[in-house]
């Protein structure tokens, strides 16, 4: 099995010596599928950025896809990372349809101009529309959908490449409970498929964890808590050193929850 992604003592340093991320390293296998989980400000979403080619660390070690980041094109390198975050969206113009939300990932651009797509491409961003959901939404303004339009819209943009690692920022930010469980279900299909890409999703809610995950990512602080198989990893113990207070862990027909433990 191939490494898709190995981070080495990476640490990302911000203002007055701000660690964002501290010594963190990882290492992601071709066919895993991980969650990175953590409390508001723990360096969720800057070791995303490090891990989509977005971010350079200021140490350590980064290779994504058998390149060294600050020794590759990254531009070379980003259209082989499926992307979905709060941040691509708000670059994405709100007048922009949705078919062209989705097929402007062939030249890695967010708004279409005078770049001409071939037919296939059409045809592979209307099928992926379909498959999440906004398949009758193709005209429909990128503006008008709701949040659980535009993320679904925005996860059939970051397989619109087939990209060979996929990473979700936080997917169910902002849904209400029937559009988190909709996403939810998708997020488990596509986990469980054996022909989708290496797949790395941010969240800080246990009820976002999609079933079908291979391996936990625990972070506070800047700093890796634990890390490895979910099963080893997700325990009431390893909740309660992440979010600094005691927790209980509990599990529903493979969907989990926690609570604060009041024993």
């Amino acid at each position: 099995m191939s490494v898709v992604l190995d981070l080495v003592d990476v640490s990302v340093v911000r203002g007055a010596g701000k660690r964002l991320i501290d010594g963190v390293s990882w290492r992601v296998e071709e066919g895993e599928r991980w969650a990175v989980l953590g409390p508001n400000g723990a360096g969720k979403s800057t070791l995303l950025s490090v891990a989509a080619a977005r971010l350079f660390p200021t140490s350590g070690m980064v290779d994504i896809l058998d390149e060294i980041l600050g020794a590759v094109d990254v531009f070379e390198l980003r259209p082989r990372i499926g992307v979905t975050s709060g941040a691509l969206a708000n670059q994405i113009p709100h007048s922009e349809t949705v078919l062209n939300v989705v097929v402007t990932a062939a030249y890695a651009v967010t708004g279409r101009w005078r770049e001409q797509y071939d037919p296939d491409d059409e045809r592979r961003a209307r099928e992926l529309m379909g498959q999440w959901g906004v398949g009758e939404l193709a005209d429909r303004t990128f503006g008008s959908l709701s949040d659980g339009e535009r993320k679904r819209a925005l996860i059939a943009r970051a397989l619109m490449t087939d990209p060979e690692l996929m990473i979700l920022d936080e997917p169910g930010a902002g849904m209400d409970i029937g559009g988190r469980e909709d996403l939810v279900e998708r997020l488990t299909e596509l986990a469980r498929d054996p022909y989708a890409p290496t797949t790395v999703l941010v969240t800080h809610h246990l009820e976002e964890l999609p079933q079908g995950l291979t391996h936990l990512m625990l972070l506070n602080r800047g700093r890796v808590v634990a890390a490895g198989p979910i099963q080893d990893v997700l325990t009431s113990e390893n909740l309660s050193a992440t979010y600094e207070t005691p927790l209980k862990l509990t599990e529903v027909d493979g969907r989990y929850t926690a609570f604060k433990d009041a024993s």
